[in-house]
């Protein structure tokens, strides 16, 4: 058995130098649930192993106290951020972190990266991976903070006063994905009638007939107009 636990060992040191190389989601997400699957192992293959010594259970409440449940790992979806002159905060609400060991909360910084893996929360795992962010952060720097039911990542600014206006490269690409374009070379009510044409799109019943009741009346003013001359 002693043998097998030390196979398993050198198994999460090596996933660990693994994770802190690689920067690829998926990648990433792999490494991460195989880490989990063996921490489970080593957990359980040391709590079967005999008591030799009775003093060593006040030695290793450690081991005992952190292991990786069982359950299943779920994948944070839902934060809040914001940001100062030096950090950008990350903000992850989670019932009862607080009250879980310190060492159940890790989180692994890279330049433009971070991942968040919570351990035996409410006999669940949780984990959340940002890869690509908008600017590189000061992997030294950077840190975490439980509170009541949050955790805070705050994740150092590489570039001081400089304001991030979204929180990854993807996103930013995103939005501006989905602003209209606008031709200052063509007629500038083109413009207009595009962003009249999303939001007739996008809208409700209610929106739809405002904007064709106020399309109908400048037609016909328009019409009266040209009669007049």
């Amino acid at each position: 058995m002693a043998s097998t636990l030390e196979e398993l060992q050198k198994d999460l040191e090596e996933v660990k130098v693994l994770l802190e190389k690689s920067t690829r989601k998926r990648v990433r997400d792999t490494l991460t649930s195989e880490r989990s699957k063996i921490e489970t192992e080593i957990n359980n293959k040391m709590q079967q192993r005999p008591q030799k010594k009775p003093e060593l259970d006040s030695e290793k409440p450690a081991a005992v106290v952190a292991p990786l449940t069982t359950g299943y790992t779920v994948k944070i979806s839902n934060y809040g951020w914001d940001q100062s002159d030096k950090f950008v905060k990350i903000y992850i609400t989670l019932t009862g972190v607080h009250q879980v060991p310190t060492e159940n909360v890790q989180v692994h910084f890279t330049e433009r990266s971070f991942d968040l893996l919570v351990k035996n929360l409410n006999g669940k795992n949780y984990s959340m991976i940002v890869n690509n962010l908008l600017k590189p952060i000061s992997v030294e720097s950077s840190s975490k903070k439980v509170k009541t039911d949050t955790v805070i990542i705050l994740c150092r600014k590489k570039a001081e006063n400089t304001r991030w206006d979204y929180l990854t490269q993807v996103e930013k690409e995103c939005k501006e994905k989905e602003k209209p374009s606008y031709d200052t070379e063509t007629d500038p009510s083109e413009g207009l009638m595009n962003v009249l044409k999303k939001i007739y799109e996008d809208g409700d019943d209610d929106m739809k007939r405002t904007i064709n009741k106020a399309w109908v009346e400048s037609r016909e003013k328009q019409a009266r107009e040209d009669t007049e001359f």
